[in-house]
């Protein structure tokens, strides 16, 4: 109760906070609405409850976005479209798949990196420019380019080769974390530890599996928690300019269209709960292996 003490009066003050923002911000419409329907002498009371309960508010408050929340889960059978947990998992599909071609490239990389002083000098400064370039700019090209090649040359069907491609922007994204962290992770064992390898004759081989990847592991965790949420950024920004359907990009695309901001508030909200889903995930996972590798527990 002390820890969660704290946390429950930071999240009272940012509700005081929303709320008295959204009279503010919504108050100039609710006028306009009065002026035109002749209503004089509104109670105050009434006039902050009419602030808070627009329908295209210019800030919804927190109960409209957990009732649109409700309605869109809840009350909406998962596989139709108007439900969000049905464009959570198009986006999450894009994001499980984005991410571990991103995992594996990031951490291919790191490896080649650490035992080759050429890759060293010659991978690492691209690594570091390739996350210069803003990934809006890149995200159109690579879906529209990814998609013509995946269905055109390769022959894949429709949907596969959307996902695919935008696996490859979530991947794009998640790879630079992880190859910056096993980079530092390979490279943590110490000099004399090292030696102690040389020592016992270890080939090249047994010194990385014995010795260079266990000293990772907690490296490799770490970044792996910023490259999942990294990941789901990358999905849902591949969603935004390509005109898609389905995902909480385009919920969120929709929503902007229509001026429906309980919607793009709720589908914002779905986003910040898949992606502490998935970083969660990646910690339990991150636990279970450091149980078999003899850790002990916190």
């Amino acid at each position: 109760m002390n820890k969660a003490f704290p946390i429950i009066i930071v999240l009272i003050g940012l509700l005081i906070v929303w709320y008295a923002a959204a009279i503010g911000m919504n108050a100039q419409w609710q006028n306009d609405v009065y002026r035109r329907a002749g209503t004089t002498d509104v109670p105050m009371t009434q006039f902050v409850q009419d602030t808070w309960n627009q329908e295209k508010p210019v800030l919804p408050t927190m109960h409209q976005v957990m009732g649109e929340l409700w309605n869109t889960t809840v009350l909406v059978a998962p596989n139709k479209p108007r439900s969000l947990l049905f464009h959570a998992w198009v986006t999450f599909s894009a994001t499980a798949l984005g991410f571990l071609m991103g995992s594996v490239l990031g951490i291919a990389l790191a490896v080649l990196i650490v035992h080759s002083e050429a890759m060293n000098r010659s991978l690492m400064p691209w690594i570091v420019a390739s996350q210069t370039i803003p990934i809006l700019a890149l995200a159109p090209l690579i879906v529209v380019i990814g998609f013509n090649i995946f269905t055109g040359t390769l022959g894949i069907p429709t949907d596969p080769a959307r996902l695919m491609s935008k696996a490859i922007i979530s991947a794009y994204l998640s790879f630079f974390p992880v190859a910056v962290g096993m980079v530092k992770g390979l490279r943590s064992p110490e000099a004399i530890q090292l030696d102690l390898m040389h020592t016992y004759n270890a080939s090249p081989s047994q010194t990385f599996w014995k010795l260079r990847w266990p000293a990772s592991v907690p490296y490799l965790f770490t970044s792996l928690k910023v490259g999942v949420a990294a990941s789901l950024v990358g999905a849902i920004v591949g969603e935004l300019p390509t005109g898609a359907v389905a995902g909480l990009g385009a919920r969120l695309l929709a929503g902007s269209y229509y001026s429906q901001t309980v919607q793009i508030w709720s589908a914002l909200f779905a986003a910040s709960i898949l992606a502490a889903i998935l970083v969660i995930s990646v910690g339990l996972v991150e636990k279970l292996v450091a149980r078999q590798m003899g850790a002990r527990p916190a």
